[in-house]
């Protein structure tokens, strides 16, 4: 099937609840809409079929969606961290190099 929102083709940003129908009027339902009514009845439960099985879906791109929002936000402190680790890095290559030179001067 090359319809959207398929297992092979995921809608955009899955299933589309739809309202649920009305139970018509029993009058209605004895009148001659009746034939008319009922094929738009099955293929508005087989849409219904095919929203409920694309649900796993729908939740899974949710959930990497929140996992990647999270990941964005820890981005900033992480830097932070490697900052702070290579600025201490720094400090102690420059305090060796002091060693080196006062060492070097006393001799």
């Amino acid at each position: 099937m090359n319809t959207t929102g398929t297992i092979d083709r995921p809608a955009a940003h899955g299933p589309v609840p739809r309202p649920l129908r009305k139970a018509e009027p029993a009058m209605a339902l004895r009148s001659e809409n009746h034939a008319s009514t009922q094929p738009d009845m099955a293929a508005s439960c087989q849409n219904r079929t095919r929203d409920m099985q694309l649900i796993p879906e729908a939740m899974a791109r949710a959930h990497m969606h929140e996992r990647m929002r999270e990941a964005e936000a820890e981005r900033p402190g992480r830097r932070v961290v490697v900052a702070r680790r290579m600025q201490r890095r720094a400090e102690r290559a420059s305090m060796r190099a002091r060693r080196a030179l006062a060492l070097a001067v006393m001799q």
